[in-house]
């Protein structure tokens, strides 16, 4: 029975990965040295209201600046990550934080637990792990997606449905080639996309960087990268 039971998850290794992001998502450390302050505690209505409050700001936010801001440019016109730059959404995530024009500061965590606290079904996580999350709470907010999770998580279940979809075809790919991989993955995860210059980063150029990377998948490394690019910074 308990092997019945189990079976949909041991088929589905892209399940069992988005699991364990979300779980990991989830883990917090305890910093005993930098705490954290208490910003509010009241009832549970008076803290949904708080919640709407700050969800409502910042969707007016993205509506009074879709013109203005560039990268809600290119979510609102075009609802996936590539063509966006980090230091873009970096330079978005410090806009929303200043009070511009009486509107509260608003921090990508406190979006975030709001968002939550709203729509706990749909709403995993808790906190933003990485600059890149604030495309996935852009894109909640904006409707594009029907629930809002770690960019990590996301990524890590993209890669692991490209590859079982690799598997099904026929191609498999080397121990080295898996690590090459397996870091842009992470890279993605943290920088949304992956291109021929962030081979100079590590841990691509302490392996050799992009020559390298060349070498080991051989000419289809390229078009291999832009398939990447597209798969998982959807």
């Amino acid at each position: 029975m308990l092997q019945e039971a189990a079976k949909p998850l041991a088929s589905n290794p892209a399940l069992r990965n988005l699991i364990l992001g979300v779980k990991k998502s989830y883990e917090q450390i305890i910093d005993t040295v930098n705490q954290d302050q208490l910003t509010f505690a009241g009832p549970a209505q008076e803290q949904r209201e708080k919640a709407l409050r700050i969800v409502q700001s910042f969707e007016q936010f993205l509506a009074e600046n879709k013109d203005e801001i560039e990268v809600l440019q290119i979510l609102y016109s075009k609802p996936y990550a590539v063509g966006l730059s980090l230091k873009q959404v970096k330079a978005l995530a410090k806009t929303i934080e200043k009070p511009i024009d009486g509107r509260m500061p608003l921090q990508p965590d406190q979006l975030w637990q709001a968002y939550e606290r709203l729509d706990h079904e749909h709403v995993r996580g808790s906190r933003t792990e990485v600059a890149a999350d604030i495309v996935n709470l852009v894109r909640y907010a904006l409707h594009q997606k029907g629930e809002l999770v770690p960019r990590r998580a996301e990524v890590d279940y993209r890669f692991t449905e490209w590859l079982d979809q690799q598997h099904s075809v026929g191609v498999s790919f080397t121990p080295e080639q898996m690590s090459w991989l397996e870091a842009i993955r992470d890279h993605v995860a943290s920088s949304l996309t992956v291109e021929p210059d962030d081979f100079e980063l590590d841990p691509f150029v302490k392996w050799g960087g992009l020559g390298k990377a060349q070498q080991v998948f051989g000419p289809q490394f390229l078009p291999l990268l832009t398939q990447l690019n597209e798969v998982l910074a959807a």
